[in-house]
């Protein structure tokens, strides 16, 4: 039997909601067909913004959105997506497709009004200037008399919106510019310091490493870190790219046909992010001992071979309980180093990636993941707990994971919510939970469950679904239950 211990006294960081963030460029099918039909479409909308995946957003509670790329933002430039015509453009980093920016500037705030969530733009600096950029950010956020205020009213927005969050660039050591880390933090220096702030303070992000790249992340800390609000670290789960990989002779392969040994090289993939995390927060820590610059995740997620008989270049592919059980396992992993992970960016939110949300024509489906996030919305502004689990690990050839994970928060409320992922692909676990530092005396649990390539389809689009366990009374503080394999948990503790 594993045994879990939560202490509800011994209170840790507080789990910044924008962990439970999102990412949508403008790639293949994401911004296009999966947010936005346009006003005219019979698809039912709102200013074009389609409304089903609108209430499905709302109900996880999205709290940020970054836009507009990705490798996309390195050459966007943000005048073609306002007025009323507006230049077309090539998106030659996902499939040479002709991009028309009907959705810009405006239709972006609107959709962040819409979902009442915070805003998070990535600034052209590959291919862009430090004017371009400045003037975006007047245009978004001045409520003065100037040119760029002019031309938003002319445009048909009267007030500025708030702009929360700006990324100085995207993946400059690659698709951004191929830059050194030495000539990125010049660059990121100049860029910031035309970024003026009129009213609210916006936070500053800079790009920060692909992967375990520790030189990027100490060069740009020395030479730029005290300029800067946070640092981005973009990380996959996925074969044949990184140098940390264990299993380096394995390519992508399908999102829906795998075997058990498959999965388990995937969950290892993505228990890396715990060790990754801890590498870069070390390094932070020797430049900024007061942890003044957070880290940003704001590129992961999984990523397989796009579905058969779709475009490559859009990355469309479906969504199995082996992509929930690795975003239940990274979500966890975020909210154990949120003293340091204060924003999380899922690539991609609809149609791109490891998405929460499929769409085709009038119809959607929510993915496994899309429940993962409902699942563990509780967590969102909550306050980490200490807890632990002592059970036996999963050793399956040369991975080596933990049979169940485990994350807790109380609440404003005062409630207690525990998540808990079981990584095994077929054997359950009984659970016996001791609770400690406070009473509690009601359990209320849900959860998703299912063989490691259940998915849902436009078909059958509730073969994976939140299943609601009947309340259970606690005693002495202490609680038993069964963790199915291949399952995600949320208990809530009253």
């Amino acid at each position: 039997m594993a045994k879990l211990f939560v202490r509800a006294d011994r209170k840790l960081s507080v789990i910044n909601k924008n962990i439970y963030g999102h990412f949508a460029e403008h790639l293949g099918r994401g911004i296009y067909d999966g947010i936005f039909v346009g006003k005219d479409s019979p698809i039912p909308n709102i200013r074009g913004i389609r409304t089903d995946v609108l209430q499905a957003l709302k109900h996880i509670a999205v709290p940020v959105i970054r836009w507009p790329g990705g490798c996309f933002a390195e050459y966007y430039y943000w005048k073609d997506g306002i007025g009323e015509h507006r230049k077309k453009m090539i998106n030659s980093s996902w499939g040479g497709v002709i991009e028309n920016n009907s959705f810009g500037t405006h239709e972006y705030f609107d959709l962040c009004e819409l979902l009442e969530c915070s805003s998070y733009i990535a600034a052209n600096i590959g291919s862009g200037t430090p004017r371009e950029v400045s003037e975006w950010v007047e245009y978004i956020t001045f409520d003065g008399e100037s040119e760029m205020t002019e031309l938003r009213r002319k445009n048909g927005r009267e007030k500025p919106w708030t702009l929360d969050f700006i990324g100085i660039g995207n993946e400059n050591w690659g698709c951004g510019g191929q830059m050194r880390p030495e000539y990125y933090s010049d660059l990121y220096r100049q860029f910031e310091s035309f970024i003026r702030h009129y009213g609210k303070r916006i936070q500053r992000v800079a790009c920060g490493p692909d992967g375990d790249d520790q030189n990027w992340t100490e060069t740009v800390m020395q030479l730029a870190g005290n300029r800067m609000d946070g640092l981005s670290l973009h990380y996959y789960t996925m074969p044949g790219y990184y140098k940390t990989d264990k299993y380096k002779w394995e390519s992508k392969a399908s999102a829906t046909a795998f075997d058990e040994s498959n999965y388990y090289r995937t969950l290892d993939r993505a228990y890396f992010m715990d060790e990754l995390i801890t590498r870069h927060k070390h390094i932070m820590d020797q430049y900024d001992p007061d942890k003044k610059v957070a880290l940003i995740v704001d590129e992961w997620g999984t990523w397989h071979l796009a579905e058969e008989g779709t475009n490559p270049a859009f990355l469309y592919q479906q969504n199995t309980m082996r992509d929930a059980i690795v975003a239940a396992l990274t979500l966890n992993i975020f909210n154990l180093h949120s003293d340091r992970v204060t924003m999380a960016n899922l690539a991609q939110m609809i149609n791109v990636l490891q998405s929460v949300i499929l769409t085709e024509g009038d119809k959607m489906v929510l993915t496994p993941t899309y429940h993962v996030f409902d699942l563990y919305k509780g967590h969102q502004n909550a306050t980490l707990v200490e807890s632990y689990i002592q059970a036996d690990d999963l050793h399956i050839n040369d991975a080596q994971l933990p049979h169940l994970h485990v994350s807790a928060s109380e609440r404003e409320d005062h409630r207690m919510h525990l998540t808990i992922v079981n990584l095994s692909a077929n054997a359950d676990v009984a659970l016996h939970s001791y609770l400690e530092g406070r009473s509690f005396t009601k359990a209320h649990i849900r959860y998703v469950t299912g063989a490691i390539t259940d998915h849902n389809t436009f078909e059958h689009p509730d073969q994976i679904a939140i299943q609601t366990a009947e309340s259970m009374d606690i005693h002495n503080n202490e609680l038993q239950l069964t963790i199915r394999c291949c399952s995600v948990y949320e208990i809530v503790l009253e």
